[in-house]
């Protein structure tokens, strides 16, 4: 056995049976183990951008790691920007780089690179592997810092003479660990100050956005008078009819405070202080009010759910009847707007279904707005590194089969990773992607507003998506998937409609 099969084998063992790759040279070895070894489903993405997108929209529905196979430093470079936004949204992820033989790389090869400088910002561990006798092991140690709660990603970088070396041998991955749980006088310290007659939110990230996290959190706040906000971006959340609904933190400043205004105790159950995205001139950076105290009741790697639990009974919160489901509406007739496409998406969307958010300043309002459809899940980008969506969309069709992905995707930002369309096409993933296309970058326009710039010519000119057109019906022709252009929404609800009916991935260009 050499080095690459026992990491095959190790993978396999520990659970991790997806593969998301865009493997090169140094690789070589791995993936003919890949071939030799049965059990690994392997998916080919076009871009290394894809295949780490890919296997956080992967995680984040299966609730588990998938692999990733990078090719070398520059691969990983490729695919920083959608490990930045999986480290955020605490995705487990096998991150795997190959790199030079260990006698090659004092010879400086083009390829060589600073793989283990560029990998630990984005990971929870990083090891280079030095013998193949300890490839196995190495990769056990991966699985396992993956894993911890409330997710990680772990970067083991192979050289290709530890992939290609005889002498290799099974690692044992350990169980998955359990998140821990919150010492009880922190519970007790929270639901004293809920019964005050302070002004309190609790703020919800992780596992506290789950239906079942949703409805604890409700109980308390039930019980207290205490609001409910979900923070701003967040990895999955509980959405639909019977579930219970909860508002975002919005991303615009100003109605992010008044959101937040009044409030004497904002309460972290999951979640991260709230803070705008970004600086503004004049305006603060925490979006909570100055006198307000800030108390964590569960940190995002403790066990949310029990701290939920605890405080709800310590409040003696009884059970509550969840909120009256809102009747979905009509599909929406004329132009499409943001309303339009919410209304539209109540009225259709599947039960079940799993909606990828990269609809940019678009999108804002049509998550409070489809509170009506059918239960689904809704996923965000977490990290603000735009080109997630598609990815995201990809790899969440994989890691929850049998669910049909519905992707709400800016023009713009799916020019960073389109190349995942292929990759929808050839998996044969049942994906509806709503392409947003209104030929340029909005919401930088928005954001020259916000800092009080006053663009000219040569300014507006960089946010315009026009000269030429972008022709998404030849660019998804020729990725594989089919696709159609609706300007009204009459012809968008036909179009969706006949989406949900099919088999496979279909594109539907929204001109607005």
């Amino acid at each position: 056995m050499n080095g690459a099969e026992s990491l095959v084998h190790t993978l396999l063992k520990g659970g991790v049976d997806t593969c998301f790759a865009n493997p090169g040279t140094s690789e070589m070895h791995f993936v003919a183990a890949l071939d030799r070894i049965p059990g690994m489903h392997c998916v080919l993405g076009l871009f290394e951008g894809v295949v780490t997108g890919a296997a956080d929209g992967y995680a984040r529905m299966a609730g588990k790691p998938a692999a990733t196979l990078l090719h070398c430093g520059p691969g990983l470079a490729n695919g920083l920007a959608n490990l930045h936004n999986a480290r955020r949204a605490g995705s487990p992820m096998v991150n795997i780089v190959g790199d030079q033989a260990t006698y090659h790389r004092p010879l400086d090869a083009p390829l060589t690179a600073d793989t283990e400088g560029w990998a630990r910002p984005v990971s929870g561990f990083v090891r280079t592997a030095r013998h193949a006798a300890d490839v196995g092991a190495d990769a056990a140690a991966a699985i396992d810092a993956a894993r911890i709660p409330p997710g990680q990603i772990a970067t083991l970088i192979l050289p290709a003479d530890t992939a290609w070396t005889e002498g290799g041998a099974v690692g044992n991955p350990l169980p998955a660990p359990q998140a821990a749980p919150v010492d009880q006088g922190v519970l007790t310290r929270i639901a004293h100050i809920l019964r005050g007659n302070e002004p309190a939110i609790l703020v919800l990230g992780g596992a506290a956005l789950t239906e079942e996290g949703l409805a604890l959190a409700h109980r308390i706040g039930a019980a207290t008078g205490a609001q409910l906000i979900a923070q701003g971006s967040n990895a999955r959340i509980a959405h639909g009819a019977g579930r219970v609904p909860v508002e975002r933190i919005p991303y615009v400043v100003d109605r992010a405070l008044s959101v937040l205004a009044g409030m004497k105790h904002v309460v972290l159950v999951g979640a991260v202080k709230p803070v705008a995205f970004f600086a503004y001139p004049g305006k603060p950076g925490y979006l909570f009010p100055p006198d307000a105290t800030v108390h964590v009741l569960a940190r995002p790697d403790q066990d949310l759910l029990d701290a939920l639990t605890r405080v709800a009974d310590e409040l003696g919160a009884p059970a509550q009847k969840l909120p009256n489901s809102a009747t979905r509406p009509e599909v929406a007739k004329g132009a499409p707007t943001p309303e339009a496409v919410a209304q539209s998406l109540s009225a259709l969307l599947p039960e079940a279904a799993v909606v990828v958010d990269e609809s940019i300043s678009f999108g804002r309002a049509i998550f409070s707005d489809a509170a009506a459809a059918a239960p689904h899940d809704w996923m965000q980008i977490t990290g603000g590194a735009i080109g997630d969506g598609l990815p995201l969309a990809t790899g969440a069709a994989i890691g929850a089969p049998g669910r049909r992905v519905i992707g709400l995707q800016a023009d713009g930002s799916a020019m960073y990773t389109v190349q995942a369309l292929w990759t929808q096409a050839r998996e044969r993933l049942d994906i509806t992607t709503i392409l947003i296309s209104n030929r340029k970058y909005a919401i930088l326009l928005h954001e020259l507003a916000g800092v009080g710039a006053n663009p000219g010519r040569t300014a507006l000119d960089m946010l315009d998506l026009s000269n030429p057109d972008l022709d998404w019906l030849r660019i998804a022709g020729g990725l594989g998937v089919e696709a159609a252009r609706a300007e009204t929404m009459e012809r968008f609800a036909d179009l969706f409609s006949h989406s949900l009916a099919r088999r496979g991935p279909f594109l539907i260009e929204l001109v607005v």
